[in-house]
């Protein structure tokens, strides 16, 4: 059975699985896995006895923990972690729990901790970006050929194919993918620098400590473990408002060549589906609206991200409730954007057909940058260039047609025939490379796909 939801739209769309990841208790166990690599690492290195290690390591189950205990403990300390390590060091046998947490601080355990969870929410986002990266080049190699008026300052520029459009799509969320992947070894840094990250808990032990503690988890350490440097988590932060930026772009796009006036594409609607409870002819684009509240949310946690690299001294706990909120919430909405985002693309339905009528609509006007350039190959560009924005301007304000115009108007005439005056307005000739970009950025895209897959 579906989920119930304030929003119906979202009982259509799969659960990607990042909220799952952000859940607490899924946190909490993060924050114990990271008790479990501190110990490893202290018994490597013998500051710890290896039991000791072993213990914590077998008892560092979140499924284990007493919750009574732990609603207790949080009730009482109000601390975010410590009633985690009086749970895991009541559960180890002998003097084991003794040393969980060994001069550690919340924070070390905490933010690594919550890097790990990033860490997993980090591939489900990637996964999507494949998804997307194929339904993208789908379309692109599809739609190569699909001529679509090119259109700048909302007016009719020169035409384009609807390939060539998609495929501006498929170069921009690549590089936001990119951006990602070279982000990595930046964003997931293990942290080990003890109260006020100066290693002092772990004498000159501290920094091979941390390196060790850091390569147990797969993670590169923190060149200076300092519990003021945000930058890390605020950066990824800021890359998938970049990325919502292009994926709101992409979705107001589709919602606007929806409208009847456009006519060129449709997201998909399946059959039952109701638009308006007065208005039953409406058939209208939920998930592009969704996809762009959505990416508006993610882009609205920028500012905060950036704020909460302001950390007061050694530490604050305000920047860092900041960070988790920003984090959170950007990842989610990132997901469901991106699950969104999939769905349309694979069911999206294009209309070449009306691409063509559209084509058509200023009765040859989009095609006067052709006629200037070979008129003016016979009388130089400016010429030309005037002559074409007489005829143009007539055109638009006027009851005549430009091909009307240009026949009639003996300086074209003479240099150009009524055979090559008509041809030179044939749309479908004139989309330059815009087939090969296509075909190019889908190649790329699943090349791209496959890799993020890795």
């Amino acid at each position: 059975m579906a989920k119930l939801t304030a929003n119906p739209q979202d009982m259509r769309v799969p659960d990607p699985g990042v909220r799952a990841l952000l859940e607490i208790e899924n946190r909490w166990q993060a924050w114990m896995d990271v008790e479990v690599a501190l110990a490893a690492a202290q018994a490597d290195m013998g500051i710890i006895p290896a039991a000791a290690a072993e213990e914590i390591a077998a008892k560092a189950d979140f499924s284990k923990f007493d919750q009574e205990r732990l609603a207790d403990g949080f009730l009482t300390s109000g601390h975010t972690l410590t009633p985690l390590i009086w749970e895991l060091s009541r559960l180890c046998d002998g003097d084991a729990g003794g040393f969980v947490h060994w001069g550690a601080t919340t924070q070390n355990i905490v933010q690594t901790g919550d890097l790990l969870v990033l860490r997993s929410v980090h591939r489900i986002l990637l996964n999507q970006f494949a998804d997307v990266l194929e339904a993208l080049a789908a379309l692109a190699e599809t739609h190569a050929e699909s001529a679509m008026p090119g259109r700048t300052h909302g007016q009719h520029a020169v035409p384009t194919t609807f390939g060539g459009k998609v495929a501006v799509w498929l170069d921009e969320i690549g590089r936001n993918a990119d951006r990602l992947i070279a982000a990595e070894p930046r964003v997931f840094r293990a942290m080990l620098g003890g109260a006020a990250g100066t290693m002092a808990s772990f004498a000159e032990d501290g920094f091979e400590l941390q390196d060790r503690f850091a390569a147990k988890m797969d993670m590169t350490a923190m060149a200076v473990p300092s519990r003021a440097e945000g930058d890390h988590v605020s950066e990824y932060v800021l890359l998938l408002a970049l990325n919502a930026a292009t994926t709101a772009k992409i979705a107001r796009e589709i919602y606007t060549l929806q409208k009847q006036e456009f006519g060129e594409l449709e997201e998909p609607t399946p059959p039952g589906s109701v638009g308006s409870s007065t208005m039953p002819q409406k058939r209208n684009p939920f998930m592009a609206q969704d996809i762009v509240a959505l990416a508006s949310d993610v882009r609205m946690q920028a500012p905060l991200a950036l704020e909460a690299m302001q950390t007061e001294h050694e530490a604050d706990r305000a920047t860092s409730l900041q960070i988790r909120q920003a984090t959170e919430r950007s990842c989610i909405a990132t997901g469901d954007m991106l699950a969104r985002l999939n769905i349309i693309l694979r069911g999206l339905t294009v209309k070449p057909e009306r691409m063509r009528k559209n084509l058509d609509l200023t009765d040859g006007l989009i095609m006067g940058e052709p006629v200037m350039l070979a008129l003016g190959a016979k009388i130089g560009r400016q010429e030309a260039h005037d002559l074409v924005y007489d005829a143009s301007q007539a055109a638009a304000t006027g009851s005549q047609s430009f091909l009307t115009l240009l026949r009639a108007d003996e300086r074209v005439s003479s240099k150009l025939s009524a055979t090559e005056i008509t041809a030179l307005l044939d749309p479908m000739a004139y989309v330059g490379q815009a087939p090969v970009m296509a075909r190019r950025a889908a190649a790329a895209g699943r090349e791209k796909a496959s890799a993020l897959r890795g």
